[in-house]
């Protein structure tokens, strides 16, 4: 070949190679449809982060999702069936490996103390937990209210006395502060100088331009800069602007579903010394139906705190001892197979479901969840070139408002005031039936579940220091309303995954 022929032969080549990887499926640089350059900064500015690991939350443990079979595992003749056997399936999520603990929450109040006691002191009280639930007529427990939450003795202590409601807003406030965290450790933002609060009293600049907000950040359109008070720093940081696709920002902590909670309480994980297969029948999160563990190192200790009979808190002093007259600290006793802890006794836990008796009936097969209120960000004004902003609350979270038809709590839920065919009148809000017997209102007398069972009924499970060992048992659930609290429950929280390659 000559030599101009060999030198026209290698350009086509190395076009050809070029091509080959701007078009082929295992380019990084380049868009295999399109041939364009990513993360060009003289083009339209599409980035694409390669290299982007899915990160483990703080505190949390990955949990495998799959195929079970939810619902009772035994047989009580004088409890409700409402648990009834049907086999669901679970995408891969993230779970507390052990229960919130009085010193997180302690965490929790303090942030809401310095933040807000000078402009919103009701806020921080609606933070703190109940502590008189520890009250009883009968028992002497003062020093469990005056000391539980506050005393370093426990610390490491289930948080008891909080509602469902204080639940759920614990887990948006770690959302936002775990988020926080990690855009100033990427440099995306500065830390934020809480000394400039002394000089703040407007409760609507510290919602707006202090207290920073994961989902408010990813509405922006733009990214805004807020002054710290000071005239020198931004509070939030540079003017760079990231998004979900820049892996950086955790999803939403949240509460577990039931189907969640129960699938991780049993661990239901497949081993390679069995070849695959995997045991359905077990009564507790730990392996067989017994409580004190049956393996050579362990023999006869007892795996979980409850109540054995009949003032019978803790067993004999000793070896026989279960080591707790109520709860215990989170990390006691044996972890199931996902490494969790006290997924049965210490505490019962909230989930994120409302509750109804007949949920098996109708369940979808895959994340199965009753309680979807389908919301959208409440758009305050729209500013001259289109960008929308939008309403904050004063704990400077995005206002939210339920789409038209949004509210499916009460979907197929097997209520007779959705099956009634009648011309009477039904009574839609039933939370204080009480106080409406001596108003002119007009109440269905067959809708025997409305006086317990509302849209704001949500489930616990668990079992806990103070119940009999059948609520031990995954399976079991009871429900209480949102905004009751008790000293026997707690709650841990979940996050959906994304992306579940790397388990």
């Amino acid at each position: 070949m000559k030599p101009k022929n060999v030198v026209k032969f290698l350009m086509m080549g190395g076009i050809f190679a070029a091509f080959l990887s701007c078009s082929g499926s295992s380019s990084k640089t380049h868009s295999p449809v399109t041939g364009w350059k990513y993360n060009d900064k003289n083009g339209t500015g599409f980035t694409v982060s390669e290299g982007v690991k899915t990160k483990v939350p703080p505190g949390m443990v990955a949990i495998e999702g799959g195929s079970y079979t939810i619902g009772e595992r035994s047989e009580y003749i004088t409890v409700s069936r409402n648990n009834q056997r049907r086999r669901v399936t679970v995408r891969s999520f993230y779970m507390d490996q052990y229960e919130i603990r009085n010193v997180d929450w302690r965490e929790y109040t303090s942030w809401m103390e310095v933040v807000f006691a000078k402009v919103a002191p009701t806020l921080v009280e609606k933070s703190r937990p109940d502590e008189t639930v520890w009250r009883e007529e009968m028992a002497y427990n003062e020093p469990y209210i005056a000391y539980y939450f506050s005393h370093p003795s426990y610390n490491d202590y289930p948080i008891v006395g909080v509602t469902w409601e204080q639940a759920m807003d614990y887990c948006a406030w770690r959302t936002d502060r775990v988020n926080e965290l990690a855009l100033i450790n990427a440099g995306i933002i500065q830390r934020p100088n809480f000394a400039s609060l002394k000089e703040q009293t407007s409760l609507d600049t510290i919602a707006n331009s202090f207290v920073f907000n994961t989902q408010k950040y990813l509405q922006q359109s733009t990214y805004q800069p807020q002054s710290d008070g000071r005239g020198k720093k931004t509070i939030f940081g540079e003017d760079r602007k990231v998004s979900m696709s820049d892996g950086i920002l955790f999803s939403d902590f949240r509460l577990p579903t039931e189907a969640e909670w129960e699938f991780a309480a049993y661990g239901v994980k497949a081993s390679d010394e069995n070849h695959g297969l995997v045991h359905e029948n077990q009564v507790f999160p730990w392996k067989g139906s017994q409580v004190r563990s049956s393996s050579k190192k362990d023999r006869g200790v007892i795996m979980a705190n409850f109540v054995r009979g009949r003032g019978d808190m803790m067993g004999t002093a000793g070896a026989l001892n279960d080591k707790a007259t109520m709860t215990a600290p989170v990390n006691w006793y044996h972890p199931n197979n996902f490494g969790l802890y006290n997924m049965a006794g210490n505490v019962n836990e909230w989930v994120l479901d409302v509750y109804r008796a007949t949920t098996f009936e109708d369940v979808a097969e895959y994340n199965s969840f009753r309680g979807n209120i389908y919301t959208k960000p409440v758009v305050d004004q729209v500013d001259e070139i289109g960008n929308k902003l939008y309403k904050v609350d004063s704990l400077g979270r995005l206002e939210k408002e339920a789409l038209v038809n949004g509210d499916k709590r009460s979907f197929k839920d097997g209520d007779p005031m959705s099956q009634i065919l009648t011309d009477f009148p039904l009574l839609t809000d039933t939370t204080h039936l009480a106080t409406l017997m001596n108003r002119n209102v007009n109440i269905d007398p067959t809708d025997v579940l409305a006086p317990k069972i509302t849209d704001k009924t949500r489930v616990y499970k668990g079992g806990s220091w103070k119940d009999r060992i059948y609520w031990l048992n995954p399976s079991s659930r009871r429900y209480m309303d949102q905004d009751k609290a008790t000293n026997d429950i707690g709650f841990r929280c979940a996050m959906s995954m994304i992306g579940e390659s790397d388990i």
